[in-house]
C-alpha cells in the first residue's frame, strides 16, 4: 500500500494530543499501520518513576496486539516539546527492539516527520542493523 505516509503522519499528530508528559513535556504520537490496513494510535505515557514510562510507539504496538493485529507495515512518529514545532523524532532503542520482534527488518517502514509533507522514511534494518529477533532464537 503506497501513499499512506501523509494519512499516517496526520494520525500520529492527532495521537500526540493525548500524550501524558508532565515531567519532560516532550509529547510523542505514533500511528501504526497494520498489514490489514488498520491504523492504531499510540502516545507516550510518562511516570514519576521514569522506568514505567511507555513510548508512543510501544503503546501503539500494545494497542494493536491487544486488538488481534500481529502484522505491521509502517509506523509514523512525531514529537516535540509541548507548544513547540514538531521535529524529527526517531524511535529509541527499546522501541526499535520491539519493532524487530514483530516486523520484517527489510519491509517495515519507519516514518519520522515534522509535518505531513516533511518526513523521512527508513526501513527497520537501517535503524537497527544486525538486530536480534525471534529468528536468532529459532536457529539450530
Amino acid at each position: 500500500m503506497k501513499g499512506y505516509e501523509q494519512a499516517l503522519i496526520e494520525e500520529a499528530i492527532a495521537a500526540r494530543e493525548f500524550a501524558y508528559a508532565p515531567y519532560s513535556n516532550f509529547m510523542v504520537g505514533a500511528a501504526l499501520l497494520t498489514k490489514s490496513g488498520k491504523i492504531v494510535r499510540g502516545c507516550n505515557v510518562e511516570n514519576a518513576a521514569y522506568n514505567p514510562s511507555t513510548c508512543a510507539e510501544r503503546t501503539a504496538f500494545c494497542n494493536a496486539i491487544s486488538q488481534g493485529e500481529m502484522e505491521f507495515q509502517a509506523i509514523a512518529i512525531v514529537g516535540a516539546k509541548r507548544d513547540e514545532e514538531l521535529d524529527y523524532t526517531p524511535p529509541c532503542g527499546v522501541c526499535r527492539q520491539v519493532f524487530q520482534e514483530f516486523c520484517s527488518p527489510d519491509d517495515f517502514q519507519i516514518i519520522v516527520a515534522k509535518s505531513p509533507r516533511e518526513y523521512q522514511i527508513y526501513p527497520l534494518k537501517d535503524l537497527l542493523p544486525q538486530g536480534f529477533g525471534p529468528g536468532n532464537l529459532m536457529k539450530n
